[in-house]
């Protein structure tokens, strides 16, 4: 049994074996006595104290996780022996004699030591290598033809990437091993160019002060934008936070509550029931996957709105992490199977016709209605409206009011009716059965035809789009009056051929060739003009004008029995008339 202390490292909590920790005790000292007296001997201590905090947190797999005696000697070899790195001025001159790890791999930082404007050039210039003069010129160059797009990068790379603030950042910036030599020379550089810069301070103050001038500005202008962005950032991260919670709360009240579970009269556990394709797919199985496969990324959404808000958040752990994706994984494979039978079971289509005469002839007058049934919903709209009804003898059925009514005209002297039953299925003869056992009926009864506005399947058919399609054919010469509540069941298009118009019910309409002439409609003036000499009127019938003017009157009809003209005045009245026999002038006085 080992004994265990927490130590405190570079602003980071670890819990470390007391051998482990008396080595690293010893190492700390040690370094600290190789810096003792040197220039910045406080900072190069701090940065190499931080540098071995993120190593250490780096190798931790979790919070709990103990740092032994061999951790502390790997990272003891990243970091090198103090003893090699004695300060002296000849430092810089030597080849340094520790075994150190350098991966070579560069960090993107914002260089601010070297800004203009907010360091991203800069940075951008250390990570590629390249002199960060040519990015200033990029950005300065392609502003103009990307419509300022360019300045939107900027600022969004000033947002995104960090700046180099710590020793052990600058010196990942350039790809350089992060170990006690390069700290110590990192450091000594500071020191000696602010030195120098003392010295030469009446050379560089004017040289310079052009740029501290725009730096400044461009630091204003870039601690705005931040501010700004951190707001939104802020309301963005109670956004998602909402949103992630609100789907959560909603999908455990759903599972609680299936099959018991009503929202304005939709009965889910019925629903389900009446959609599944695939019974032998246990719908407990359906709805859990259900749960998870948006569940989980709510929760996801939630977390990241929450580390949004406060930055101290705890990690879920990488263990967490891959039992949700997981379990995500399987819930959206069981979703899409599940999915994919569904659309399989109604891949095909099938229909089947049944073709009556109707005793009625040219010379009767039809009426159509719809008819409900007062044990089923009474509603009179055309839609899909499926649902378990029960009728008066309490057996089950599946109810649709797919139904569409289309009358059309025909030569035979005596009318007929054409059902056609329409439904989907795995298979051709399986969609064939559903359409088949569709249950569609009608009367007639004193030229009265009453036509259900529903049709009837049974429960073990499932839900399949059942729907039925009624065509009329009546004789030309018949007379027809088709009911108000009909009109959701024939707002057809052209492609249907329907001579019943919407707005046509209620009235009395004589059928034609492929369209119907209303008996009982008033005449609808399309245009009335007033003057001060007569009146203009333009109707269904035709054009109607009436001249008044002094003594003389007159009048033009241009209708369907071709043009009439009749000019009065005191003397004498004039009457022409243009129709198929030709032409006709009369006068009173002839």
């Amino acid at each position: 049994m080992n004994k265990t202390v927490n130590i405190n490292l570079g602003g980071m909590i670890f819990h470390i074996d007391e051998n482990a920790y008396l080595k690293l005790q010893n190492y700390l000292s040690a370094v600290k006595r190789s810096f003792a007296g040197a220039s910045g001997e406080d900072e190069i201590i701090a940065d190499i104290e931080a540098r071995i905090a993120e190593l250490f947190s780096n190798k931790m797999q979790n919070e709990r996780q103990v740092i032994g005696i061999n951790e502390v000697d790997e990272i003891i070899n990243i970091m090198g022996q103090p003893e090699d790195y004695m300060v002296d001025e000849d430092i810089f001159d030597e080849v340094p004699k520790s075994n150190t790890y350098n991966n070579n791999k560069r960090k993107l930082y914002r260089d601010t030591n070297n800004k203009y404007v907010g360091g991203v050039s800069s940075g951008l210039g250390h990570y590629f290598g390249i002199n960060p003069i040519i990015f200033r010129l990029l950005f300065f160059i392609l502003t103009f033809p990307t419509g300022g797009v360019t300045i939107l990068i900027y600022i969004l790379l000033w947002v995104l990437i960090p700046e180099a603030r710590t020793t052990a950042e600058k010196i990942a910036m350039t790809g350089d091993p992060i170990n006690i030599e390069n700290i110590e020379k990192k450091i000594r550089e500071g020191f000696d160019s602010a030195s120098e810069t003392v010295k030469n301070v009446d050379y560089h103050k004017y040289g310079n002060k052009a740029q501290d001038g725009i730096s400044k500005f461009f630091d204003a202008l870039g601690s705005f934008f931040l501010k700004l962005i951190k707001v939104f950032g802020k309301l963005f991260g109670a956004f998602l936070v909402f949103i992630g919670i609100t789907t959560l709360i909603s999908l455990v009240i759903g599972l609680l509550t299936a099959g018991s579970f009503s929202v304005f009269g939709f009965d889910f556990s019925n629903q389900i029931e009446l959609y599944d394709q695939t019974s032998q797919w246990p719908m407990w199985l359906v709805a859990i996957s259900a749960f998870f496969a948006v569940g989980i990324p709510a929760f996801v959404i939630a977390y990241l709105g929450f580390k949004i808000l406060i930055k101290n958040l705890r990690s879920i752990g990488n263990v967490t992490k891959i039992i949700l994706s997981f379990v995500w994984f399987l819930s959206l494979i069981g979703l899409i199977g599940f999915g994919v039978k569904s659309a399989i079971s109604t891949s095909s289509q099938a229909q089947v016709t049944i073709k009556e005469d109707l005793p009625v002839t040219k010379n009767d007058t039809l009426k159509i209605q719809m008819i409900t049934n007062e044990n089923f919903p009474t509603e009179m709209y055309r839609r899909g409206n499926e649902q378990f009804v029960y009728d008066e003898s309490d057996v089950k059925h599946i109810l649709a009011q797919d139904i569409r009514l289309i009358v059309k005209s025909t030569k035979d002297s005596i009318a007929n009716i054409k059902i056609r039953k329409e439904a989907y299925g795995n298979n051709h003869q399986s969609a064939k059965q559903r359409a088949l056992d569709i249950d569609y009926q009608y009367s007639l009864e004193n030229n009265t035809l009453s036509l259900n506005n529903y049709l009837l399947a049974s429960p073990e058919q499932k839900y399949n789009e059942q729907e039925v399609e009624v065509t009329l054919y009546l004789p030309e010469g018949m007379v027809m009056i088709a009911d108000e509540n009909t009109y959701y069941y024939h707002r057809n298009t052209d492609h249907y051929n329907d001579i019943l118009e919407n707005g046509d019910e209620g009235h009395y309409l004589e059928v034609l060739t492929g369209e119907t002439k209303c008996l009982d409609c008033p005449e609808k003036d399309i245009h009335i003009e007033e003057t001060e000499n007569g009146r203009v009127i333009i109707n269904e019938n035709g054009l109607n004008i009436n001249i008044s003017e002094g003594d003389e009157k007159g009048k033009v009809i241009i209708d369907g029995n071709g043009i009439d003209i009749d000019v009065n005045n005191d003397e004498e009245s004039v009457k022409v008339k243009i129709d198929e026999n030709g032409i006709k002038i009369k006068k009173d006085n002839d």
